[in-house]
């Protein structure tokens, strides 16, 4: 969001929430030391499915991508979609995950420097493959064959599944940040 745009759903509270989301997003917000996990009060407001899409978002983070896969991932449609929101949170999860300052430049400067330079250096093949067909699935909403068959290399067949659903979930979930216009929990907090 924008400074200077208005929520178009305001954070909802313990009468909005109810008072499992309200514990949920006041436990969220001390995970992430903010004094409120915007996502949450707003997403929250729409009580069972909230949960319901709280648990498949969480376990595509946690399922049999390695960690590092995902939050390459993630980063690099936050990126794409040029949510703040997705990056604010992730950019951190990804330096746990093994992806450091230098990754992490590389991943969001993909792929403008030729083969030797740049991104390519700092990057595996592995990861090159995963930012090529992110970068393809998200602009293109398909993969193209010969993108597929690389990624095929990399990841078996539950993975290639879990790949797809995990991208176009922080796609969706982008689309979502940025229509309802969901304020960041840190604004000042850019690393």
């Amino acid at each position: 969001m924008t400074g200077g745009e208005v929520a178009r759903i305001p954070p909802g509270r313990l009468r909005e929430l109810g008072p499992v989301n309200w514990v949920i997003a006041k436990l969220a917000a001390r995970q992430v030391r903010a004094p409120e996990m915007h996502l949450f009060t707003t997403l929250g407001s729409r009580q069972a499915l909230f949960w319901t899409w709280a648990v498949y978002s969480g376990r595509l983070m946690r399922g049999r991508l390695p960690t590092i896969d995902a939050e390459l991932i993630i980063l690099r449609v936050g990126h794409l979609r040029s949510c703040e929101y997705e990056l604010q949170h992730h950019r951190g999860m990804g330096r746990k995950a093994g992806l450091d300052a230098q990754a992490q430049a590389a991943i969001f400067a993909w792929p403008d420097a030729p083969d030797g330079e740049g991104p390519r250096r700092v990057l595996s093949a592995r990861q090159q493959t995963l930012l090529n067909a992110t970068d393809e699935l998200v602009n293109d909403r398909t993969i193209s064959d010969e993108t597929w068959r690389q990624l095929a290399t990399h990841l078996d067949r539950p993975r290639l599944i879990e790949f797809c659903l995990l991208a176009t979930q922080y796609d969706g979930l982008a689309a979502t940040i940025t229509a309802l216009r969901i304020p960041l929990d840190n604004p000042g907090d850019h690393r």
